[in-house]
């Protein structure tokens, strides 16, 4: 009986790990597809000719979309293990929900943390410098088969290109890996600190992410703000205005003769004076999309000017004002109440305890406030005046540009689970790990 107890067991685990890997691996393929339509709606259309710049590039989006869904499902993960709390107390003994188990999580938030270091530290620096690279001068000789014939030259070899990429990971690998050594013998010289780098595993690459997760929850909070203040002015231009006192067919009428007007000028000019044709048809470009906004108002019915518009507007207003309130209570508790300081330690566990003192409403105001405070965070991020040029543009963004954005989104994503836990935009007990709440494993001492 004991052994087919334990036959049993077995056959039950490996069961379950079945089906909590197939569930990764739907929930991750859906990421993908959807992060590799964003992509390729703003990456840069180029030339379908197979060759080694096109194979490079199409390297490069894929590490690209395996990053962005990467990031996506960090972002997901929190507002997912509320939602799956609130659903497992509701229906705890629902069989039709029964894969939503505490192991699924986890699982998630362990696999998060493995991707988002296998992301950060090698796929996007190897998308970068392999798409940089240009293969050693030696190794470079290849043959280029044409449609009709055979040609013979120097080419930018496949082979070359990702021997240079991987010297250049090893050479930067052992830069970073210096530039901690010499800090950590400036700062700390003693034994166990110089003994914990030779453990690259369990303390350096976690100790790493952990930094740069400090770095994303600077950059959170530098952003945030902006982004906050910003949400008005974007949700303004992406919905229609109400027309008070406003008369749009004579705005229409005037934006059309000045239309007309630049057109003739512009016809009636010589090929020679390529200056004024420039100028005149980047204005004339400008007075296209005006009109084109006016029409587009005067098309739109009576409720979306006059309802939809002022509910987003207070709604937004809302949210920000939730935010700022739990954000001024916990630094007040903080200040008052040392016990209040987040800490590393388990929470009661998936299923057995809600995160709301208000329940199911609550937790879904909790999600909404991480969702606003991502959006939130993006909006501020390409506000900011160093990183204006990184905003991408639909069908002539680079793919240099779509990596920077990738990373940069990654890190935002990496940091919002810790941020909101620190600022109390969720309200605990969470049944996370505080390190995992960051995508990271746990470091012994640190939190």
């Amino acid at each position: 009986m004991e052994g087919q107890d334990e036959v049993s067991a077995r056959e039950q685990h490996f069961h379950s790990q079945v089906r909590e890997s197939t569930i990764c691996f739907l929930l991750f393929a859906i990421l993908y597809i959807v992060s590799y339509f964003i992509i390729t709606r703003y990456k840069r259309k180029s030339d379908e000719q197979e060759d080694e710049d096109a194979i490079v590039n199409r390297i490069s989006l894929f590490l690209s979309t395996f990053t962005l869904a990467v990031s996506a499902g960090a972002v997901l993960l929190l507002p997912f293990s509320i939602i799956s709390n609130e659903i497992l107390l509701s229906f705890p003994q629902n069989y039709y929900i029964q894969w939503l188990n505490g192991s699924l999580i986890h699982g998630l938030w362990n696999l998060a943390s493995l991707f988002s270091n296998l992301c950060l530290f090698v796929l996007m620096p190897f998308a970068f410098f392999f798409l940089e690279s240009e293969g050693f001068a030696g190794l470079k000789k290849t043959k280029v088969k044409g449609e009709n014939h055979l040609e013979e030259g120097y080419e930018k070899g496949i082979r070359a290109r990702i021997l240079e990429t991987l010297v250049m990971l090893i050479l930067l690998a052992l830069l970073i890996l210096g530039i901690v050594w010499v800090a950590s013998a400036l700062i700390d010289n003693d034994a166990a600190s110089m003994e914990s780098l030779y453990d690259l595993w369990e303390f350096y690459l976690p100790y790493l992410y952990s930094c740069i997760s400090l770095m994303g929850c600077l950059l959170l909070l530098l952003c945030t703000p902006v982004g906050l203040s910003r949400m008005f002015t974007v949700m303004g231009q992406l919905l229609v205005k109400p027309t008070i006192l406003e008369d749009l067919d004579e705005q229409i009428y005037i934006i059309t003769l000045e239309e007309e007007a630049l057109q003739r000028r512009l016809n009636g000019l010589s090929s020679s004076v390529e200056h004024n044709i420039t100028e005149l048809e980047q204005e004339l470009d400008n007075v296209k999309t005006l009109k084109t906004k006016l029409e587009r108002r005067k098309k739109a019915s009576a409720w979306e000017r006059n309802l939809v518009y002022p509910a987003v507007m207070v709604l937004l207003l809302i949210e920000t004002s939730i935010s700022v309130l739990l954000v001024a209570c916990n630094i007040l508790c903080l200040l008052i109440d040392e016990t209040a300081m987040p800490k590393g330690t388990r929470g009661p566990g998936i299923g057995n305890a809600s995160l709301s003192a208000f329940g199911f409403v609550g937790a879904a105001l909790e999600i909404i406030l991480i969702f606003y405070l991502m959006v939130s965070s993006v909006v501020g991020f390409y506000s900011l005046r160093f990183f204006g040029n990184f905003i991408p543009k639909k069908d002539d963004t680079t793919m240099t540009k779509i990596i920077g954005n990738c990373v940069s989104i990654l890190v935002l994503s990496s940091a919002l689970p810790v941020m909101s836990r620190t600022l109390a935009l969720t309200w605990p007990p969470l049944f996370i790990q505080g390190p995992q709440l960051s995508g990271m494993q746990a470091v012994p001492g640190r939190v």
